[in-house]
């Protein structure tokens, strides 16, 4: 019998032990409080986040922790918006709250069309092991009818990291076109190599298989039956709001295009596009493949959203595909899609350590960041949930061109809660 994500009961005892040292009425618990080294570690994540606030490394941030459904930590840092176009300070800085909406990026990959690909995998509209030219007949020729769904999914599908789109498309069919045609970079099922450009194709299959938009089908058949209230792409056309301020124009997208040195070559000459942005990003994606060339919806990027709801998607994969009494996605699929594969990553979400670079995570363990300093994170073996969102584009870039880097401070987050995991199990 799968036992992901169920709990020992002397694991259980523990955890309530902790839990209910700081007033968590948890139904399993009978022992009195003990120690409580849970709420030190929350006490220490909540400070080490502050101090990133404090010290500048973002403006500010929401971080929120739960346990089995229930949030033990929920709370708002710093600035929603702090810095104009010209990195200039605010005279009227905007305060940073838990209902603030921010751009996810990356996240989108997991949040979005990951869960999309797993409800058209419940239904089997989608197979896992179907080329991915069944669906998109144009994605064919040169190695690429061995290219699968499941290969997008684990970044195996020998597809370039990230290129241009806009360069060479200006609406989501245009850049359909081009991206489909797109050869190979790697032999297919060989090596992780991490593609925007996989999952845009995911994104295809999704339209194409549906009949919808991946933001109208997800929108349908997830989000709203979920109550998800701040979950969208182009969300201001759904008036959501207030948003967490990103970046003053895409700074450091334009240097990926025009310097070879900076981690991509480009074909592209920098100068022929002229749609760069000059403004402060307020709730519109960061992403110049997901604004320029899809118009705000895209598999790999564009959907924007809050740490209540992604706490409340990250719950449904805890309950093995459940949420109140809807099973919305079978169990066996959610075991399938968070089981390592030959990468030791799961379907979409990064499981692997070296990927998610938390040292003594719990087996089974998932999550998935985002460019714009976002971040979930899954231990399912503990029934924990950690939500991070930031939006430290809004400092700007360094002369590096450059922005702050959060891994550090997400992984030291997730190592206090981890460390108190551990410390309430030896009481």
């Amino acid at each position: 019998m799968n036992t992901r994500g169920r709990v020992p009961f002397d694991r259980v005892r523990s955890l309530c032990l902790a839990l209910g040292a700081i007033g968590i009425a948890l139904s399993a618990c009978s022992a009195p409080p003990a120690q409580e080294p849970l709420a030190d570690a929350l006490h220490r994540a909540d400070s080490t986040v502050q101090a990133a606030v404090d010290g500048g490394l973002v403006p500010g941030a929401v971080l929120l922790i739960a346990h089995d459904g229930e949030t033990l930590r929920e709370k708002a840092y710093g600035f929603a918006s702090l810095n104009d176009f010209n990195g200039r300070r605010l005279e009227s800085p905007e305060l940073m709250t838990t209902e603030h909406v921010f751009d996810l990026a990356s996240l989108t990959k997991v949040v979005a069309t990951t869960f999309a690909v797993m409800l058209l995998v419940d239904r089997n509209d989608v197979g896992l092991d179907v080329p991915v030219s069944q669906y998109l007949p144009d994605f064919s020729g040169t190695h690429r009818d061995s290219v699968t769904v499941r290969h997008l999914l684990l970044h195996t599908g020998g597809l370039a990291p990230w290129k241009p789109v806009y360069y060479h498309a200006s609406d989501a069919n245009s850049a359909r076109e081009f991206v489909v045609s797109q050869p190979l970079d790697y032999a297919v099922g060989r090596e992780r190599h991490y593609s925007d450009l996989g999952f845009m194709l995911l994104g295809y299959i999704v339209e194409e298989v549906s009949g919808r938009r991946p933001d109208v089908f997800l929108t349908d058949e997830l989000y709203e039956p979920l109550g998800l209230e701040s979950t969208a792409f182009l969300p201001r056309s759904r008036e959501l709001g207030p948003y967490a301020a990103t970046s003053h124009g895409n700074p450091f997208e334009r240097r990926m295009v025009a310097d070879d040195n900076f981690g991509y070559v480009c074909e592209e000459d920098p100068e022929s596009f002229t749609g760069w942005r000059q403004y402060t990003l307020v709730g519109e994606v960061n992403d110049g493949n997901a604004h320029h060339a899809h118009q705000g919806v895209a598999g790999h990027a564009g959907l924007f959203s809050t740490a209540r709801d992604l706490k409340i998607l990250l719950d449904l994969l805890l309950n093995d595909g459940s949420s109140g009494n809807r099973q919305f996605i079978a169990t066996e699929i959610v075991d399938e899609f968070l089981t390592p594969g030959e990468s030791g990553n799961g379907l979409g979400w990064a499981i692997s350590k070296r990927v998610l670079g938390i040292e003594g995570l719990p087996p089974g363990s998932f999550g998935h960041t985002g460019f714009t300093g976002t971040y979930a994170l899954a231990l399912p073996e503990d029934r924990i949930s950690i939500v991070m969102l930031t939006n430290r584009q809004n400092l700007g870039v360094g002369l590096d061109t450059r922005y702050n880097d959060v891994n550090p401070l997400r992984r030291e987050v997730a190592r206090h809660i981890v460390d108190g995991l551990k410390e309430s199990q030896s009481d």
